[in-house]
């Protein structure tokens, strides 16, 4: 038993002296803003890249409604029936408002099959448009060439 509290006795003076201190404080000044320096671009590619991909699919959202309400404009009952250049009015209208351009003026393509058609007939209205981004997107762009964004309605004649 004795061998016992002595050999305790000695871990406990080994580590009695280090107890609630600080181990080589000198060497350890700097390291949270290290750290903080290793993490920001990273936190930063995160947050930048979230809104980007915010803005990409409000487009998107955008230019889907876009496209619904140039067919639902060809497709209503009424004489004479929209032409295709009506409805390219209707959509360049809808997206010249609520499409985030980055101050670039860069506005959607519009094509449609089937504009004046009769009764039961389908016409359907494609619209695309090249995204440009804030800063992330265009630096994506960059390595993957534009990205587009497109959307197409299809709809029957009334």
């Amino acid at each position: 038993m004795s061998t016992f509290k002595s050999a305790q006795a000695r871990l406990a003076s080994r580590i009695a002296p280090h107890r609630g201190k600080r181990i080589a404080p000198a060497r350890q000044r700097g390291i949270a803003a290290v750290e903080f320096a290793i993490v920001l671009p990273l936190l930063l590619l995160i947050v930048f890249g979230t809104v980007e991909l915010g803005f990409a699919l409000y487009d998107k959202a955008v230019i889907t409604n876009a496209s619904r309400e140039g067919a639902r404009a060809g497709i209503v009952l009424k004489s004479p029936k929209p032409t295709a250049s009506d409805i390219q009015n209707v959509v360049t209208n809808y997206t010249s408002s609520r499409l985030f351009t980055f101050g670039s003026q860069n506005s959607p393509v519009v094509t449609t099959t089937g504009a004046g058609g009769t009764f039961g007939q389908p016409l359907s209205v494609s619209v695309s448009y090249q995204y440009k981004g804030l800063g992330f997107g265009q630096m994506l762009s960059a390595i993957t060439g534009t990205i587009t964004l497109s959307a197409t309605a299809v709809m029957n004649n009334e």
